[in-house]
C-alpha cells in the first residue's frame, strides 16, 4: 500500500462537521456541555454511528459503551489501526477537546474513501466512554476497562453527585454493547488533541509529538465539624468546617508550589453542608488533583497533603477523611509511533516539538496494551475546559493531516514487517 505524497484530509469538511456536531449540547457562550451518558451524550453517539455508517463502516459498541467504527482493509484478520478520543466534554466545555481527535478520524476515513486508498490493515476510529470523569470520577474511566485498570463492575457502581449509577446510565441510554470491553485488539492507536496548554502557541509550533503523560493522582476529602448558630457559638467554641477546609485548600496549593514549577495541584469541587448563610457549616467535601512528570514525586504530593490536612485537623478540632479515587502514573508512549507522528509533520513541514502531556487522555491507558501516541495542536491561551476554548482551522487542518500520515504509515511498517507491502 502506497499513499499520495500530497495526500491531505479535507479541510473545509472537517471544519463543518466540528461546527455542525458543537450544535449538540451548544450553551450561550459558544462552548458545549454534554456530559457522559446524559440525552445530550446519546444524541451525539447517534450522530457518530450514522455518520460512520454513510462512511462505509461497521459501528461495534462494547459493554462500557466504548464505539468502534471500522473500514474494513486487505486483510481483516489484522488488528485495526485506530484513531481515538471522546465526544464527552465538561459542564462548561469547548468545541474542541477530544472532538478533534474523533471527528478527525472520522475524516480521515472519509479522504481514505475519497482516494480510493485500501489499507492492509483494517482502520477504526473510536470514541471512548467518559474520558472528562466529570460526571462519573474516576477521568478515563471506560478506557481504562479497556486497557484492564478497572474492572466492569468498579465503572458500572461509579455514581454522579445526584447518586444516579454509571451502568444504570449506560443501559438507560442504549449504549451498553455486546463486546467485552478489552476483548477488541488494536494494532496501533493514535490521538490527536488540542495542548490544553500554552507551550505550542508560544514557541510558534503548529504540531506537538506527545511522547507520555505525566502521573496523576485524584482524592477526595470530607471534612467534618458540628453546624450550629452562626449568631450564638462563640468563635472559640465553634467546630467550622468551611475554616478548616480552607486552610487545607491552602495547603494543597502550597504544597503544588514547593514541587514547581512541573508539580501542579488543583482543588476544583467544593460543596458545603448545610449551605446556610447563618448556619456554621458541619461538613465540607472538595476534590483535589495532583500531578507531576515523576510518580516519585506524585507520592511526595500526597504524603505532605495527608501530613498537612491531618495537621489542621487536630488544630481545628476536626475530622478528616481522604480517599484516593485515581491513581494513573506517568506514561511513555511506544516509540515507533512516536516517531510516525514526527515524520509525518516533517513531511509537511510543520513546525514541531516533543512535549508531554500535562492533563490525561484515554491513551495514557490504551498504551497499556497497544502502540500508541499522541499528537497535539496549538490552543489558543492554553486554555481548555472552557467555553471560550479555541483552535484555529488551520491547526486543526494540520493535525488531521499528520493523524492521517502516521496512521497510513504505520500500516505501511506492519505490512512490511509481515512481508505484506
Amino acid at each position: 500500500m502506497t499513499f499520495p505524497a500530497n495526500i491531505a484530509v479535507n479541510a473545509e469538511r472537517l471544519w463543518d462537521t466540528i461546527m455542525q456536531t458543537a450544535q449538540i449540547g451548544a450553551t450561550a457562550k459558544g462552548g458545549i456541555k454534554r456530559l457522559t451518558l446524559t440525552d445530550l451524550d446519546r444524541q451525539v453517539r447517534d450522530w457518530f454511528r450514522t455518520a460512520c455508517a454513510a462512511a462505509g463502516c461497521s459501528v461495534t459498541v462494547d459493554d462500557m459503551g466504548n464505539m468502534f467504527a471500522r473500514r474494513p482493509g486487505r486483510d481483516n484478520a489484522l488488528p485495526p489501526i485506530a484513531a481515538g478520543s471522546h465526544l464527552d466534554t465538561q459542564p462548561t466545555g469547548g468545541k474542541f477537546d477530544g472532538i478533534i481527535g474523533v471527528l478527525s478520524g472520522l475524516e480521515m476515513l472519509r479522504t481514505l474513501n475519497d482516494l480510493q486508498i485500501e489499507t492492509n490493515a483494517p482502520i477504526e476510529v473510536i470514541n471512548w466512554t467518559n474520558e472528562e470523569g466529570s460526571r462519573f470520577a474516576p477521568a478515563m474511566l471506560c478506557s481504562g476497562v479497556f486497557a484492564g485498570a478497572f474492572s466492569r463492575d468498579f465503572a458500572d457502581s461509579r455514581t454522579d453527585r445526584e447518586g444516579l449509577r454509571f451502568g444504570d446510565e449506560l443501559e438507560r441510554i442504549g449504549y451498553r454493547g455486546g463486546e467485552t470491553c478489552g476483548a477488541h485488539k488494536l494494532g496501533a492507536h493514535f490521538e490527536l488533541h488540542i495542548e490544553q496548554g500554552p507551550i505550542l502557541e508560544a514557541e510558534g509550533k503548529t504540531i506537538g509529538i506527545v511522547t507520555g503523560v505525566q502521573g496523576m493522582r485524584w482524592f477526595e476529602v470530607t471534612v467534618t465539624g458540628n453546624e450550629s448558630h452562626a449568631g450564638s457559638t462563640p468563635m472559640q467554641l465553634r467546630r467550622d468546617a468551611m475554616l478548616g477546609a480552607a486552610r487545607m485548600i491552602i495547603a494543597v496549593n502550597d504544597i503544588a508550589c514547593r514541587h514547581g514549577p512541573a508539580g501542579v495541584g488543583t482543588v476544583g469541587l467544593v460543596e458545603c453542608r448545610p449551605n446556610s448563610r447563618n448556619v456554621i457549616p458541619g461538613e465540607v467535601f472538595f476534590s483535589v488533583d495532583f500531578r507531576h512528570p515523576s510518580d516519585a514525586e506524585v507520592v511526595a504530593m500526597e504524603d505532605e497533603m495527608r501530613a498537612a490536612i491531618a495537621a489542621v485537623a487536630a488544630e481545628t478540632k476536626l475530622q478528616a477523611a481522604i480517599e484516593r479515587v485515581w491513581d494513573s502514573p506517568a506514561v511513555r508512549f511506544n516509540q515507533e509511533c512516536i516517531d510516525a507522528v514526527r515524520d509525518a509533520a516533517a513531511a509537511q513541514h510543520y513546525p514541531a516539538r516533543e512535549i508531554v502531556s500535562g492533563p490525561g487522555h484515554d491513551s495514557a491507558y490504551v498504551a497499556r496494551v497497544a502502540p500508541t501516541a499522541m499528537i497535539f495542536v496549538p490552543c489558543a491561551g492554553g486554555l481548555s475546559h472552557n467555553e471560550l476554548e479555541k483552535t484555529e482551522k488551520e491547526q486543526v487542518t494540520a493535525g488531521a493531516n499528520v493523524l492521517l500520515r502516521a496512521v497510513l504509515a504505520t500500516d505501511q511498517r506492519f505490512a512490511d514487517r509481515a512481508g505484506g507491502g
